[in-house]
């Protein structure tokens, strides 16, 4: 395998069967292209109660500082009906130039691309002075607890530091060099609970319809607005995801709903202050009598999920400008700096170190034949070989200035 073709290298992990948690050979794949570049690679499965054990991989090129660190995933999300796909799932088949297999763009393609650009950056000019690693998960499609996070704080007690990470996620939506991540909203997720009490729908005053009281209550946690956003973040959203009662019947009032939602919210708030304004927004919502007139308070619960996402912002001039500048220089246009989007692995990194996020197009992830065009691949191999280039320039020459 020539590891400075990312097509050859994208190919060869896109045949490892790696469906979360399984690591399907793409880490054994991963870490033989790192060794043959120098790579010291890290091996560590992590477990925990209730979830699957995870393989992940931590490799490193160099001793010294200044240290950059790419994160990434080798774990894909299921094919779904793969009758459907044109070409198979994990051939990696090239048709008309564009690269078919599950996780072709989300995110074997960055990985791959990353490790190209290594590639030639050594063959043109040798290892770069300072260190790289990469930080590898397969569990970033699961439920992201054996993964990222555990295995930053491993590497770092064993006296990891970083001073910069790049994310390989897909961030372009419609062509390369649209889009850097700086940042990333926050996700919090809750249960609203109404209850009622159950009877004959001819009958209602012998009843509680608990939808009478939901209607309420959602309406509170949608109107009004939480924010208007701010410079760097779009205004914070709720969305209700499910309304559901259990009840099959259309003559019998329902005894309890469920409500269920997320808020993905900008950094005017944290998780602790969010739940809070929407506690109390329920709280004087449910004293309202407009959907039940003469009844008592609406009785619910509200919980909202432990495992939260805050938001963050890299506010790292030094990363963004060498990132900016490589992406300008690969693809002739300048890059929107966004916090749009979905989580990322990003949001544990933003502890060690600062991150940003720059990837392939995004529009076929998760979906049928989900693809990558050659052409794309050639430009972001060209975009991490300046960047690695430029971002160790900028470290050398600051260190000088001091």
């Amino acid at each position: 395998m020539k590891l400075t073709d990312p097509t050859q290298t994208l190919a060869a992990l896109i045949r490892c069967r790696s469906v979360t948690p399984a690591e399907g050979g793409a880490l054994t794949t991963l870490s033989t292209m790192l060794s043959e570049l120098g790579f010291a690679n890290d091996r560590v499965t992590f477990s925990d109660e209730g979830t699957p054990d995870v393989e992940n991989l931590y490799s490193r090129l160099g001793t010294s500082g200044p240290h950059l660190m790419f994160a990434g995933h080798t774990d894909v999300v299921p094919v779904g009906d793969e009758d459907a796909w044109t070409q198979g799932p994990f051939g990696a088949d090239i048709i008309d130039g564009e690269m078919y297999g599950r996780g072709a763009v989300d995110m074997k393609g960055g990985i791959a691309c990353f490790v190209s650009a290594l590639a030639r950056v050594i063959e043109r000019s040798g290892t770069p002075k300072g260190s790289v690693s990469l930080l590898i998960t397969g569990d970033e499609e699961g439920p992201s607890i054996n993964g990222t996070e555990k295995l930053l704080a491993y590497a770092k007690a064993k006296g990891e530091t970083w001073d910069a990470a790049v994310v390989g996620e897909p961030t372009n939506p419609d062509k390369m060099g649209d889009m850097i991540k700086i940042g990333r909203r926050g996700s919090l997720s809750g249960t609203l609970r109404v209850d009622g009490v159950q009877g004959h729908v001819a009958y209602p005053h012998l009843a509680d319809n608990p939808l009478r009281g939901m209607v309420s209550l959602v309406e509170a946690l949608l109107d009004p607005p939480l924010d208007a956003g701010n410079e760097r973040f779009p205004p914070s959203n709720l969305e209700v995801t499910s309304i559901d009662t259990g009840n099959t019947a259309t003559n019998v009032i329902p005894a309890r709903a469920t409500a269920r939602f997320n808020i993905r919210f900008n950094d005017q708030w944290t998780a602790e202050s969010l739940a809070a304004a929407l506690r109390e927004r329920l709280e004087q919502a449910g004293k309202a009598t407009n959907t039940r007139p003469g009844r008592e308070p609406v009785r619910y619960s509200v919980d909202f999920d432990a495992r939260s996402s805050p938001s963050f912002l890299t506010r790292d001039d030094a990363l963004i400008e060498a990132l900016s500048e490589a992406v300008k220089q690969a693809t002739g246009q300048t890059p929107a700096l966004s916090t749009t989007g979905g989580t990322s692995d990003a949001r544990f990194i933003k502890d060690y170190c600062p991150v940003v996020e720059f990837g392939l197009v995004g529009k076929t992830m998760h979906m049928v034949d989900e693809r990558v065009a050659l052409s794309d691949l050639e430009i972001l191999t060209g975009v991490y070989e300046k960047f690695i280039e430029g971002w160790f320039e900028r470290q050398s020459a600051g260190a000088e200035a001091r």
